[in-house]
């Protein structure tokens, strides 16, 4: 299907008519004031994971628990060569360790 196109087209083109300030905007009412900001309706709730990796967090910037009498006693007997090593018990706190890691 075709159309033709015919007579009469202006010679110029038409110009728009400009815009005043005053006018009012199609959309809506004029702006007479501000526009009021609803209050936030956004939250957050940590899990209990990330409560409890907060509160380490937490524990471990602060300072240190070290018992320096305990460390001085240890590095002294290392030093007199009286320190003892007891592998039976090395092993058994690596394999507590790794059952309370696959937890």
């Amino acid at each position: 299907m075709t159309t033709k196109i015919e007579g009469n087209l202006p010679a110029k083109p038409v110009e728009a008519k400009a815009v005043t300030e005053t006018a009012q905007a199609r959309a809506g009412n004029p702006r007479t004031s501000a526009v009021q900001a609803t209050p936030p309706v956004d939250s957050l709730r940590l899990t209990g994971e990330a409560v409890g990796l907060k509160a380490m967090a937490k524990e471990l910037a602060g300072p240190s628990k070290v018992d320096m009498a305990r460390v001085k006693e240890i590095r002294s007997a290392i030093d007199n060569g009286s320190y003892q090593i007891d592998p039976q018990e090395i092993a058994s706190r690596l394999l507590a360790l790794e059952r309370e890691i696959l937890k």
